[in-house]
């Protein structure tokens, strides 16, 4: 294989561009177009995700990846020019999510298991040759006061670990996202608990990314940030920053190229204005840069709506999205807005 899955890594996360998350599948989507009255079928997926591969601007300066549904890795764009290729042309990456869903795990109340694994090595393969260059798995992480157990804890870390390993063997980036949920139920959980079952989560999923003999130089890692559960709000943005740091340097080894959060249900300004406090007030042995769904896509979607005509307004949308991620990456989002005032 041509290109090394360190050096793939490597630019994913380099120059404050980060990720969008653009791998909701054909359910999920279908619930994003109900907010604004659109039926989900085929055409109008392609044309909504044409909208953001083709804003050019978002995606050139601002956007290293994009995560694809299975359907939209092979999909065209309405003038016959494959998705891969328009996202390459940008000089970004495609990429893939290959889990099948979170499902209840057998004997573990309110927990889950991603499924997947079987047969991912062949999937993969057929992966890389559509273009594919990194992939995801979203391992869920269930918060109260009793959970999570270890036994949900391990199964979950052990198949991020072996699909990290597989998906490594097949020249293919890992993003390993294990989400530790501020939006499940009960979601009343204040932000010393979140802090407790990541580090816990995070220490567990690196223990077993070693005996699985993952490359740390060819991954990527997509946590959560430490925050409040989302029916306890109280953190300000500099603790949110503070303990999220804190947790990540007591875990993740230094040689991880990089670190791309999710968004985990965060609003569109709280997403950004954390990812710019975490990099603007502290010292990272990793580049540190978003991996967002919603919180790049919301405003877009509804500037949108729907309309051919309204093409260009969605991309304005997306680009200042990316833009003000972009800026947060290198933790300068805040005095871009002062000196915008």
């Amino acid at each position: 294989m041509s290109e090394r899955v360190e050096d793939i890594a490597a630019k994913m996360v380099a120059g404050g561009r980060g990720l969008l998350a653009a791998d909701e599948s054909t359910g999920t989507i279908g619930k994003r177009f109900d907010t604004i009255g659109l039926e989900s079928t085929e055409t109008s997926r392609r044309d909504y995700r044409e909208m953001l591969f083709r804003s050019d601007e978002a995606m050139k300066k601002y956007v290293s990846g994009v995560i694809l549904y299975e359907e939209t890795l092979y999909q065209k764009a309405a003038d016959g020019t494959t998705f891969v290729d328009i996202i390459k042309a940008a000089d970004s990456i495609p990429g893939i999510k290959v889990d099948t869903g979170a499902k209840p795990m057998a004997k573990y109340p309110g927990e889950t298991i991603t499924e997947g694994l079987d047969g991912l090595a062949d999937r993969l393969a057929k992966y890389y040759e559509a273009g594919a260059r990194f992939a995801k798995w979203r391992g869920v992480i269930a918060i109260s006061s009793s959970l999570p157990t270890w036994g949900s804890m391990k199964a979950n870390a052990h198949a991020l670990a072996r699909y990290a390993v597989l998906c490594q063997q097949a020249g293919i980036v890992p993003i390993v996202e294990p989400e530790c949920l501020m939006d499940g139920k009960p979601g009343d959980h204040n932000i010393d608990r979140c802090a407790e079952v990541t580090e816990w989560t995070l220490r567990t999923v690196f223990e077993e990314l070693a005996d699985a003999r993952v490359s740390l130089e060819g991954m990527i890692l997509k946590p959560n940030m430490v925050i409040d559960g989302k029916n306890a709000r109280k953190a300000s943005v500099a603790e949110v920053a503070e303990r999220t740091v804190q947790v990540l340097k007591r875990t993740v080894p230094s040689a991880v190229p990089g670190i791309a959060f999710l968004s985990g249900g965060q609003s569109t300004e709280e997403a950004t204005a954390h990812l710019s406090a975490i990099n603007s007030g502290f010292e990272l042995p990793w580049k540190v840069t978003f991996s967002y769904g919603r919180a790049l896509q919301d405003t877009a979607l509804k500037a949108w709506g729907g309309k051919q005509e309204n093409v260009a307004a969605g991309q304005r949308a997306f680009s200042h999205r990316a833009e003000m991620n972009s800026l947060a990456a290198k933790g300068h989002w805040k005095q871009e807005l002062e000196k915008a005032a």
